[in-house]
């Protein structure tokens, strides 16, 4: 094949990329509760906010 299908080859953006034109293009926040950037308070904001749309984090799944 001389071409290559939509969606495949081509550079992939690294993950934090992702997160950022999420942001930026649709408003979606992806953030991560133990994203080290953030203060105690904000993580607990995150915690908080994740537990009320979401339920309980289910503690065998997280990713330390």
């Amino acid at each position: 094949m001389r071409f290559t299908p939509k969606g495949y080859g081509g550079r992939r953006r690294d993950p934090q990329q992702v997160k950022r034109d999420g942001w930026r293009e649709q408003g979606v926040l992806a953030v991560s509760v133990d994203d080290d950037r953030l203060t105690w308070p904000e993580r607990e904001l995150v915690r908080q906010l994740g537990e009320r749309l979401y339920g309980q984090q289910d503690r065998e799944a997280r990713h330390d």
